[in-house]
């Protein structure tokens, strides 16, 4: 097998870039806000959900790939340390995992990608639990 002299393609230019982030941010949010099903995760978000729509934005174009807005403008995301004052557990983690799965079959075309994004969005929200069950402690502190 010859070696590619390619750059490899990031998720952030497969997906589409800015424009298709924002989409798919634009509509999981949308989803969280609209759907019962999501009810006890939408709660625990503010009532106007356009600064969240807007650090997602940030956070996605970075965690994808591209330019990292989000750590020029706030700093390393340190995810858990950001998330920890909000309960969330497993019913918040999969109401939330269920709207960002709905925004990625309505947004991304191409389905490896959507499979791969799903699966580490679905670690993420694993990530980000700090209720019930069993907790495992991370190994590095504010990640």
């Amino acid at each position: 097998m010859q070696a590619s002299n390619q750059p490899a393609i990031s998720p952030y230019q497969r997906i589409g870039g800015d424009a298709a982030i924002r989409q798919l941010v634009d509509l999981f949010y949308e989803l969280m806000d609209e759907l019962p099903e999501a009810y006890t995760a939408r709660k625990i978000h503010p009532d106007d959900l356009t600064g969240s729509g807007n650090k997602f934005f940030d956070f996605l174009s970075g965690w994808l790939g591209g330019p990292q807005r989000f750590v020029e403008k706030y700093g390393h995301p340190i995810l858990r340390r950001r998330h920890f004052p909000y309960a969330i557990g497993p019913e918040e983690r999969d109401q939330w995992l269920m709207c960002m799965k709905l925004a990625l079959e309505e947004t991304v075309a191409d389905i490896p990608l959507r499979n791969d994004l799903y699966g580490k969005f679905v670690a993420l929200g694993e990530h980000m639990r700090n209720r019930g069950g069993d907790i495992q402690a991370c190994g590095h502190a504010g990640s």
